[in-house]
């Protein structure tokens, strides 16, 4: 989907200045799809990620989906850490 925008990018230019554009009005359009294009890739990418990071606390098992079990996870209790003074 990528190359196609980027096809654009340099194919609607050209069309404008066949069709009696400017040069300086085909080259603002070719910067403002340049932005869109890597705009639109940007937020494709994380919402990707997004996705895959869904799709991997689905498929964990129930106790991990918790949070449970984590270095420095602390659940309540009375125990004071090993670094804290006890009065």
């Amino acid at each position: 989907m990528i190359r196609w925008a980027a096809f654009s990018c340099v194919l609607v230019p050209v069309v404008l200045v066949g069709y009696g554009t400017s040069l300086a009005g085909a080259a603002g359009t070719a910067l403002g799809l340049a932005a869109v294009t890597g705009a639109c890739r940007v937020l494709l990418r994380r919402s990707e990620r997004g996705a895959a990071r869904l799709r991997a606390r689905e498929r964990a098992p129930h106790h991990v989906r918790q949070g449970g079990g984590g270095v420095g996870d602390r659940r309540g209790g009375r125990h004071a850490g090993a670094n804290t003074p006890v009065d």
